[in-house]
């Protein structure tokens, strides 16, 4: 779908939409449409109850002359508490509305908010952008859908009087929904098609954006002692690997990077504590922290971030058989900490315990985030809603709070502290990997805590936020690509030259 800026001349087009305010307040373009059609926006809106809300949609058949087949009135709400995630709902809403219309190119007339906080470029750029996020859909495994439910739009005309200025802001927000859809792409795959080699390869692509990628095998992993994260893979017949990616965009070279860590079980069956069988085909999501890192990685190159970054994936696969870990198993982390594995299914924080040592032994990073889809307890207290952040520096929380604010990816700073340090002590070990049966999520996040010595830390538990079971505005059910757009933000925000 090729996304376009014009100037404020109404185009030829199957489709073309026109913005309203609250108490049906038209926008310049709007009272020229009702003028042209003798009324026909202004009866339909009192005809209808549209009052103008943000989202509403009234859908008109365009009279004769206009060289339009319809007339989308659509709803912005108050105009003054427009700012750019409310615009990027809107843009997605019309995309939703119209994806498989039978329409092939449509246009918008993005007309100057005048009491908005954001400008004239920036409402266009956003609207271009929450399209753009919201056009995702993972087709490639159809081989007989119907027509009708196959997407029809391929164009869209933007009509603006600041092209020049929104299309270079959404060239950057392009380069980020690049990094989004890419995560995204990396989820909704089955685990027969991304695994550890083949999600390594598929990462290797990144060096076309700049992104110097290596690769560790099992044996050279062996020889750094990542006992815990080998030992989760060591029941499957796919090797495990971990993925360095490295983006030096700081004007020093020698500058401090930031770092992002993030778990990538491919696919986890629970191993020895195997999972229900009803639902275990979602387990493929179960890498979404480490494709969180790769997207967050490919934005940084693709809108050339000013920063040095570390972007480290830890790739396994959890499957039970004769060689998978067994629950009472002891293993040597990198770190020379011994951990009691209870529960060969709380793999995660095994596989994160050696990437997060590494991390920070190797790089010395300024922090160090890590994103996974953790526990299953997120969900209970956060639902949908939120990440989960727990850490042991306040100041990093704030702006990874603010950030996503900013960019409608929210997080909930939980408690940390001695009294859930001491439920993951071991009787035989220096910890155990489960902490019993309350405070789930919080004794996870103490576990890997022990990884990180003084490095400025976050943990992210995306398990809520990195598949959904309904749609967003910006997003269709499944994979969301939650946390491309938080990490971004915060670098932007924070940390470049």
């Amino acid at each position: 779908m090729n996304i376009n800026f014009i100037k404020n001349t109404l185009p030829t087009c199957d489709a073309h939409m026109v913005f309203v305010y609250t108490d049906r307040q038209l926008s310049a373009t709007a009272e020229k449409i009702d003028k042209i059609c003798e009324g026909l926006v202004s009866r339909a809106m009192e005809v209808g109850h549209f009052e103008g809300k943000s989202g509403q949609i009234i859908d008109l058949v365009a009279p004769a002359g206009l060289h339009i087949n319809r007339v989308l009135v659509v709803g912005l709400g108050d105009e003054a508490e427009l700012d750019e995630v409310g615009v990027q709902r809107i843009g997605g809403k019309i995309i939703a509305r119209l994806m498989s219309s039978g329409d092939e190119t449509i246009s918008i007339a993005a007309d100057t908010p005048k009491k908005a906080n954001i400008s004239g470029a920036e409402f266009a750029a956003h609207l271009a952008y929450g399209i753009r996020l919201r056009r995702f859909r993972f087709d490639k495994y159809f081989t007989r859908e119907a027509d009708s439910k196959k997407p029809s739009v391929t164009g869209v005309s933007i009509m603006t009087s600041a092209v020049i200025n929104a299309e270079k802001l959404f060239a950057e927000l392009d380069r980020i929904a690049d990094g989004v859809l890419f995560a995204r792409d990396l989820v909704t795959e089955p685990g027969n098609v991304i695994y550890p080699e083949s999600y390594a390869e598929k990462i290797k692509e990144l060096s076309d954006l700049g992104i110097d990628v290596e690769v560790l095998t099992e044996d050279e992993m062996e020889e750094l002692g990542m006992e815990a994260l080998l030992g989760v893979g060591q029941g499957s017949a796919c090797e495990s690997h971990m993925v360095i990616m490295h983006w030096n965009g700081s004007e020093n070279e020698d500058e401090q990077p930031v770092a992002f860590v993030g778990k990538g079980v491919t696919f986890d069956t629970g191993g020895i504590s195997l999972k229900p069988g009803a639902g275990m085909e979602d387990m493929k999501f179960d890498m979404g922290g480490s494709a969180a890192v790769v997207g967050a990685m490919m934005a940084l190159a693709g809108r050339n971030a000013r920063v040095n970054a570390v972007g480290v994936v830890a790739l396994v696969e959890n499957m039970p058989s004769s060689t998978a870990q067994r629950p009472g198993d002891v293993v040597t982390s990198m770190s020379g900490q011994t951990i009691e594995v209870i529960n060969t299914d709380a793999e995660g924080r095994l596989v994160l315990a050696d990437a997060l040592w590494y991390t920070q032994d190797r790089f010395k990073p300024k922090f160090i985030i890590d994103l996974a889809t953790l526990t299953g307890a997120m969900l209970v207290a956060l639902a949908h809603e939120y990440a989960g952040i727990f850490s042991n520096n306040d100041e990093l929380c704030q702006n990874l709070t603010k950030a996503g604010k900013e960019v409608d990816e929210p997080v909930w700073r939980m408690p940390m502290g001695k009294v859930y340090d001491k439920m993951i002590d071991s009787k035989i070990a220096d910890m155990k990997n489960v902490g019993g049966k309350y405070a789930g999520s919080i004794t996870a996040a103490q576990f890997l805590q022990r990884f990180v010595n003084d490095v400025p830390w976050v943990h992210i538990d995306i398990a809520g936020t990195a598949w959904k079971t309904e749609s967003s505005d910006v997003a269709d059910r499944g994979a969301t690509g939650y946390g491309v757009r938080l990490l971004d933000q915060l670098v932007r925000n924070n940390y470049e030259d």
